[in-house]
């Protein structure tokens, strides 16, 4: 039995839901009809009736008294049953205050302190055609996927498996009467997973590119058609770093009409309407290894932003095709040296560079002019030396071939990429690519940042789906969510973010949740969150 255990002088209770003691920070439970309480003594009944209530909560907190009945469970004075008076289910997306005082055992035992605890009812939430019974077939849901990685060719594409239950998903979000807006949160188009030997636009274009891939996933693309076609469901589009350099007529040249969220190139925060106090984006604009980067433009001669995680990915990919050989070659020593903290930071740079190369070996050697580009102003081919740090002599000047001034110019990176409170280089360098180091990003950018109103974030990026609560400066409750991903090999795969405003003016709750869907179309709820009283 889950419960909370109050202990008061003599007298003590467990329920069998939890409980929070805050107001703001209700425990969202599944939509039932009773309470079940357990008392460590004989009651006295005569308490009983004045003793236990319960309230709605409203919006602006006012506290309305629930018709409800407490009766004994069997013959025990000890077990209780609460219920409304008429045996209707508590009612979902609303708030709920528990009130237990003045209670006695037959022996005189009574609570040390009032019993005052919070609880939501979440939604029985599904996607079918009939929807979900309690909001009336009205549309205020927001979806939330990213990650979808959808490839030019089968052979490498990271969704193959995956691919048939996300046509099948797309068909109930366009049946469903709930959903209002369907939010695409990068990376749907992966052009940076590909072996390093190929051409990526094989000749051609970007846009040839785009195209082949929306060919190759003809079922998804034409199901997200679907739904932007009906103009039911909003349906919106954010760039990932797999999709940094697909620009704007790309992605409507495949999906007219859809709606695309874009800042800087390659970016794009979103707030969806309504819901002010939210926002989504991919999250790689904190991430020193996958953000926009012009580092390179002295090679490249244009505006070129691709960051060095795109070579990295480009060399992983064809180490997970080769089944990730054993590297017999060993990789150049660079050493600490004692000229300056960029050099130091050049240092830690390399050293986070070892480790990636080193567990994701490949056949080729480190020198082999191997990866080949012709993208985003790119024409040579490159060696994996070339994006490594170096040392010409042992204590020597570490330098570096491509993204020359990485480290100098992070700051600037930074600005140009409207993050909103600066990360500094180490913890950048660092920490860059652990999926905790974006969650963290989170409460830094906008929870715990003062000209932030952000209360809900939304992120991809880093295929962890998971939810975290924290409260703010004001000690308001905030909910950060990952997405996940829908990729065929992923620890927990095809992920998604429910967003359930207010039902209606006088109701307190919101709801963030995070659900796994199945190749069968069932629908798992992973964790359910709910913050009360946004805009």
């Amino acid at each position: 039995m889950d419960s909370k255990n109050i202990i008061g002088s003599l007298l003590s209770l467990k329920t069998d839901i939890p409980f929070s003691d805050k107001i703001g920070d209700p425990v969202v439970i599944n939509s039932k009809g009773s309470l079940n309480l357990i008392f460590n003594e004989e009651l006295d009944l005569e308490t009983v009736s004045d003793g236990i209530k319960l309230f709605k909560i409203t919006s602006d907190n006012t506290e309305i008294e629930e018709d409800i009945i407490v009766d004994k469970i069997g013959n025990s004075l000890k077990a209780f049953n609460l219920s409304r008076s008429d045996n209707s289910k508590f009612t979902e997306g609303e708030e709920y205050k528990l009130s237990i005082n003045n209670i006695r055992s037959l022996g005189g035992a009574s609570l040390e302190e009032d019993y005052i605890n919070y609880f939501a009812i979440d939604y029985s939430f599904n996607l079918d055609s009939d929807g979900i019974s309690d909001l009336n077939n009205k549309r205020s849901l927001v979806v939330c996927i990213s990650d979808i990685h959808l490839g030019a060719n089968d052979s490498y594409s990271e969704i193959t498996k995956n691919r048939e239950a996300l046509v099948n998903f797309l068909n109930q979000i366009r049946a469903s009467p709930n959903i209002k807006e369907l939010v695409i949160i990068g990376d749907l188009i992966d052009e940076w997973f590909i072996p390093m030997n190929l051409d990526t636009f094989n000749g051609k274009t970007q846009r040839d590119f785009v195209k082949s891939v929306a060919f190759n996933n003809k079922p998804v693309i034409d199901a997200f058609n679907n739904i932007i076609q009906d103009n039911n469901v909003k349906v919106t589009y954010v760039p990932g770093n797999h999709d940094i350099l697909i620009d704007y007529d790309d992605i409507e040249s495949i999906m007219p009409g859809v709606n695309q969220a874009r800042d800087v190139r390659g970016l794009g925060f979103y707030t969806p309407e309504d819901i002010p106090e939210t926002v989504i984006e991919h999250g790689h604009r904190y991430n020193f290894y996958c953000a926009p980067d012009p580092s390179n433009r002295h090679i490249t001669k244009t505006d070129s932003i691709l960051p060095p995680g795109y070579f990295f990915t480009r060399m992983a990919t064809s180490s997970v095709i080769q089944g990730r050989p054993k590297r017999d070659e060993d990789l150049p020593v660079v050493t600490k040296n004692e000229l300056g903290m960029d050099q130091y930071r050049y240092f830690l740079y390399w050293n986070v560079w070892k480790g990636l190369v080193t567990d994701f070996p490949v056949h080729e050697e480190l020198n082999e002019k191997v990866i080949t580009t012709d993208i985003d102003g790119f024409t040579d081919s490159y060696a994996i030396n070339d994006f490594l740090p170096y040392q010409e002599t042992e204590d020597d000047l570490i330098k570096v071939n491509l993204f020359e001034g990485i480290i100098e110019n992070w700051d600037e990176r930074q600005d140009i990429n409207l993050v909103p409170v600066n990360i500094p280089i180490e913890d950048a360098v660092l920490r860059g690519a652990f999926a905790s180091f974006l969650d963290d990003q989170s409460a830094i950018q906008f929870f715990n940042n003062p000209v932030s109103d952000k209360r809900i974030v939304i992120f991809g990026h880093s295929h962890e789906a998971r939810i975290i609560t924290s409260l703010n400066d004001k000690q308001e409750k905030n909910i950060y969510v990952n997405s996940g991903t829908w990729i065929d090999k992923n620890k927990c795969t095809m992920t998604f973010v429910v967003i359930i405003p207010q039902k209606s003016n006088e109701s307190a709750p919101s709801y963030v949740n995070l659900y796994q869907y199945s190749p069968s179309g069932d629908i798992k709820k992973l964790e359910s969150q709910a913050i009360t009283n946004i805009k």
